[in-house]
């Protein structure tokens, strides 16, 4: 191979937007993927991930994501791609929990457009959906929606490659220990020649990386279904249901309508077991379909005997506490770590990018919450 100014492994929605932001830059750029971009083993593969505002008080991912929707929307109608659905998304939220009203509080202060839904409306409004709780109300942001998740980072590399950069299908090797590295060793036994090495792997991270982020990054299982509604059925279309996120439930729920015939999208936002994204069996469990038809049986009962039309295992590849991990290798000057997106990273791939892009170019100042010092070896989420 050539020798490039920047090396990016991994073509994920992270990975794919720093190597299009830094070929903008006008660095000469190699994207490489052990299998392809968003496969079906990354966290960015799959159908359909949400692109919201609302996150309590964290105002630094309501920024990001106000700027990554700006930036989904540019690409897309550059590519002539409709890959974006302006659903809405309507935050479930209860009157007397903090981090609801938090939500509300930043979005006003970050001119996010709302509209606070009382109980009695979501009733009327939504009446697929039974709300029995009386201190439920709905924070519905109008502009956020769905992005079509494994086609999105198609474009994006796609776009990348129009413009100049260079996609190759390779796994790498661990870089070895040293100041710095010049090359970098492929399983098909071929050489990577670069300047800067961005590693943006995902649920990989700890494997290429095992003694520094092992205990650090968190690749857990998680089950995703897909429900079939009564043929004719309008009440869970786009048109008639946002995207939509409980957060009155202690399961976690969160959900899709039915785009593009896929079927009713329904997953529950708790940590799974430890996975290996290799190795790990892929199959749903039968304890997972049962505890998504007993949410469904309360909170959307015509689906309470929905066929199952899919269901996917991904993983989620949270840092101790869920915030990002962007920064340079403690030990190697060239090699930036760049992770811990999912389970809510993906809306942000466009922002995360172009942060990842200006620190190589040596341009603006870290976030500190995304440094390694700040990730624990324990378990304490705090970001969603």
């Amino acid at each position: 191979m050539r020798r490039y100014d920047v090396a990016v492994i991994g073509a994920g929605a992270f990975g794919s937007w720093t190597a299009w932001h830094l070929s903008r830059a006008g660095k000469s750029v190699l994207l490489a993927d052990a299998r392809a971009p968003a496969h079906a083993r990354s966290s960015s593969g799959g159908e359909s991930r949400v692109i919201r505002m609302g996150y309590g008080a964290d105002a630094i991912y309501t920024s990001m994501a106000i700027r990554s929707l700006a930036l989904w929307h540019e690409l897309f109608r550059r590519t002539g791609q409709p890959l974006f659905h302006r659903t809405g998304v309507l935050w479930m939220a209860l009157e007397d929990d903090p981090r609801s009203q938090a939500t509300r509080t930043t979005l006003d202060a970050c001119g996010v457009p709302i509209e606070i839904v009382p109980g009695a409306e979501l009733a009327r409004r939504y009446p697929q959906m039974r709300v029995t709780d009386p201190r439920a109300f709905g924070i519905l942001e109008p502009e956020s929606g769905a992005l079509m998740a494994r086609r999105a980072v198609a474009t994006v590399v796609g776009d990348a490659t129009h413009h100049g950069v260079t996609y190759v299908t390779e796994g790498v090797r661990p870089p070895a220990g040293a100041r710095r590295i010049d090359s970098l060793g492929t399983l098909s036994g071929n050489t990577v020649h670069a300047d800067v090495y961005v590693f943006a792997c995902g649920p990989w991270l700890p494997k290429l990386f095992p003694e520094l982020l092992q205990r650090r990054i968190y690749p857990t299982r998680q089950e995703v279904f897909f429900f079939a509604p009564p043929g004719g059925d309008e009440r869970f279309t786009a048109s008639r249901l946002p995207v939509w996120i409980d957060f009155t439930d202690p399961r976690g729920p969160y959900g899709f309508p039915d785009l593009e015939g896929r079927g009713f999208k329904l997953a529950l936002d708790q940590h799974g077991p430890a996975f290996d994204p290799d190795e790990g069996d892929r199959c749903v469990s039968a304890e997972g379909i049962s505890d998504a038809r007993r949410f469904l049986a309360d909170r959307f009962p015509a689906l309470r005997d929905a066929p199952l039309a899919e269901g996917r295992v991904c993983q989620y590849e949270n840092t101790s506490n869920g915030d990002f991990l962007i920064d340079r290798h403690p030990e190697i000057e060239n090699v930036w770590l760049v992770g811990g997106g999912s389970g809510h990273g993906f809306k942000h791939g466009p922002a995360v990018g172009e942060s990842v892009c200006a620190h190589v170019l040596g341009r603006g100042a870290a976030e500190p919450r995304f440094s390694l010092a700040t990730k624990q070896e324990t378990q304490i989420r705090t970001v969603y």
